[in-house]
């Protein structure tokens, strides 16, 4: 074999292992799903479905500014962590940082703070 067989074995090796590397830590939530950058894992929520879409049914609304999402699977875990608040049914839009929040209860800020922080954001600013 000649050296540079050798040493573009070795590279396609490294690039191999850096991406295995970097799909696991995506995975287990070690790294953000976009920008690649490590951040602290957050809890990934399982998805719910809000049985009652009926706005007339939730009687207190706040729109909360959310801080950290990138992508549609940031907003959609984002939805996820909402909508377990239970009596709370949320529409996260990624394209304003915001989530409109509808509940059954008056708005506990406490708790939708606690699920966002857990699914790995911040929330932002609350109306």
């Amino acid at each position: 074999m000649k050296p540079i067989d050798v040493v573009l074995v070795l590279v396609v090796a490294v690039i191999l292992a850096i991406s295995i590397r970097r799909f696991v830590d995506m995975a287990t939530g070690t790294r953000g799903c976009c920008g690649g950058a490590k951040k602290t894992a957050g809890k990934q929520f399982r998805a719910r479905t809000v049985e009652d879409t009926d706005e007339a049914h939730y009687p207190y609304r706040a729109n909360l500014e959310i801080g950290g999402m990138s992508c549609e699977r940031c907003a959609e875990n984002v939805t996820r962590a909402l909508d377990s608040v239970d009596g709370t049914w949320a529409t996260v839009s990624l394209a304003d940082g915001s989530a409109q929040v509808r509940s059954t209860s008056p708005i506990d800020e406490g708790a939708y703070r606690k699920v966002i922080e857990e699914a790995g954001y911040w929330l932002a600013g609350m109306e």
